[in-house]
């Protein structure tokens, strides 16, 4: 019996022992499998979560949640030819929320409006309560706004240091400079330029370090820029006009030492920067450049081997060709020599010179001085002068005193620049070595016809329309040009488009400076408004002013008075 109860045990206890083992089997399965799921689930959140971070990457920020949070890239510093800044970053604060951490989006709105009260109310109040973790509220703040919202102590409120641009001389060379926009991009004039040279892609990347920007030298004359700008802002109210400006080119290199165009804008204030009447109209504007295209019409028919300048035209009577008729403003009634049809300004004259070198002759000159095609340059704002589809007789006889087609002020001093050495060459904004120039001019006329444009160039200031012009000492020649408007397609008899297109000094020009005056009125009563009266006084007091600074001496020994070729 008690082997039998010993052996009953045993069995008992093998199985209870078989039982636990299978029950611990069991648990440790269920175990693992759930530590399994656990892991599963925690992985399968973690993936939805990178997933919806990738996505949300892709996404475009809402505009209801304010700009994105990013820091505003830098710019090279521009300088003057001379060194002198014209642009560069300075560091600025920018205001940002929390809404998130916002408590009373009420109470701050109150509060920052005391030191901001142009503040949009209603824009900034969606902001605060967007629930987003970051909005911009005001960019680039003065010190004195950031002092006094600091002072305020708003929970959620904070500060960002960003960079902005800023241009010392404000308005000075506002057309050529251009702007940067709030996050320091160009946008215009040779801010615009650089960024498309490669710096905007430097500022995508991040690689844009202010250490390792070197400075943008242009080929400008702060000074001179300065000179220019002043004179032109003093003739637009002398004159009453609605619009001046004026370009110093350098013949021999093709770089601008000045050029400015009025109204403007600052630049550092841009508000009034697109109003379509501070528009630069040197270089983006395009008009009928009036009687300084005679410079051009003569080169033409001297540098055709057809005509000398002791070849003779009949302007006795007016010319009709269909339903037009040329006359002269002032019309001597006989028989011109060439320098007497450029110094009276002869619209009869200037049409038998055209039609002298014909029809086709006359389009490929303007074509070859570059009059026709669209200006190449660094400054993107340039308008694409305008011209007749088919030219025929009567569109060539009026473009031979600048009338019926349409080029920029600048194309025009470059123009002008060819006829006084030869060769054309693109305008640069940026420095430029003769030996360069050298490299890229073209040959576009002959020495003869160069030789004797210095010329008339000359005995038109001295004997012309351009007395005005004259600077003891510096030998200025040039040509007048007083074009009338047209106004719903018809010249208007009361509105004017004056240039005054001159080089200096004329025995070896070094400058072309050309002024235009849009739509002037008498300086007095009883007074013409004609360019010799008001564009050619202009280029004087620029000249006047800057030829020293531009290296160029006074000589005396020159001022003898030039000999007209004829005057029977």
């Amino acid at each position: 019996m008690i082997k039998l109860f010993r052996r009953k045990a045993a069995l008992s206890t093998s199985s209870a022992s078989i039982v636990v083992d299978a029950a611990r089997m069991t648990t440790g399965g269920r175990a693992k499998t759930r530590v399994l799921m656990t892991m599963a689930v925690f992985f399968s959140i973690y993936a939805a979560i990178a997933g919806r971070l990738v996505y949300f990457g892709f996404q475009e920020p809402d505009p209801g949640a304010g700009p994105a949070s990013r820091v505003t890239a830098s710019r090279p510093d521009l300088l003057d030819r001379n060194g002198e800044v014209l642009a560069t970053d300075i560091k600025t604060a920018s205001l940002f929320a929390e809404p998130r951490r916002i408590v009373d989006a009420d109470e701050v709105i109150e509060k920052l409006s005391t030191v901001l009260p142009d503040l949009q109310i209603e824009q900034t109040y969606h902001k605060l309560k967007s629930g987003s973790g970051f909005v911009w509220l005001r960019r680039q703040l003065t010190p004195r706004q950031q002092a006094d919202i600091m002072a305020l102590g708003l929970p959620g409120i904070g500060f960002r240091t960003e960079k902005r641009r800023f241009y010392p001389g404000g308005t000075t060379a506002s057309h050529i400079l251009g702007l940067t926009n709030i996050d320091n991009q160009g946008i215009a004039g040779l801010e615009k330029y650089i960024d498309d040279q490669g710096l905007a892609d430097l500022q995508a990347t991040g690689l844009a370090l202010p250490e390792d920007l070197e400075p943008v030298r242009l080929s400008i004359d702060l000074r001179v820029q300065h000179i220019v700008r002043d004179e032109i802002s003093q003739a637009l109210n002398r004159y009453h006009a609605i619009a001046a400006g004026a370009v110093v080119l350098n013949v021999k290199t093709g770089e601008i030492l000045a050029m400015a165009s009025v109204p403007d804008f600052d630049p550092n204030n841009p508000v009034n920067a697109l109003d379509k009447d501070h528009l630069n109209r040197m270089s983006a504007g395009v008009y009928e450049m009036g009687s300084t295209i005679k410079s051009f019409t003569t080169a033409m028919a001297l540098d055709s081997g057809k005509v000398t300048l002791e070849s003779r035209f009949d302007a006795t009577r007016p010319i009709t060709i269909g339903r037009q008729t040329i006359r002269d403003f002032h019309g001597k009634g006989r028989v011109l020599t060439v320098p007497e049809v450029f110094i009276y300004s002869s619209n009869i004259g200037s049409a038998r010179e055209a039609d002298v070198v014909g029809i086709e002759g006359h389009r490929e000159f303007l074509e070859r001085l570059g009059l026709l095609s669209r200006m190449q340059t660094e400054l993107p704002e340039v308008a694409r002068p305008t011209e007749p589809k088919v030219w025929k007789k009567v569109h060539s006889i009026t473009a031979s005193f600048g009338h019926g087609f349409t080029t920029t002020p600048l194309q025009t001093a470059v123009g002008a620049a060819a006829l006084m050495t030869g060769k054309l060459l693109p305008p640069t904004f940026l420095p430029r070595t003769e030996e360069a120039a050298n490299a890229i001019g073209q040959k576009v006329v002959s020495d003869y016809t160069v030789e004797s444009m210095r010329y008339l160039y000359r005995l038109n200031a001295e004997k012309g329309s351009g007395k005005r012009a004259e600077v003891p000492g510096y030998r200025v020649g040039g040509k007048t040009g007083t074009a009338e408007k047209v106004v719903n397609g018809r010249y208007a008899k009361d509105k004017r488009f004056n240039a005054f297109l001159a080089a200096f000094p004329m025995e070896d020009p070094e400058y072309i400076v050309l002024s235009i005056i849009d739509e002037p009125k008498s300086e007095k009563p009883g007074m013409a408004a004609t360019a010799g009266l008001n564009a050619a006084p202009i280029v004087a007091n620029i000249i006047r002013r800057s030829a020293s600074l531009l290296g160029v001496k006074p000589e005396f020994s020159h001022e003898s008075e030039t000999t007209v070729v004829s005057t029977e």
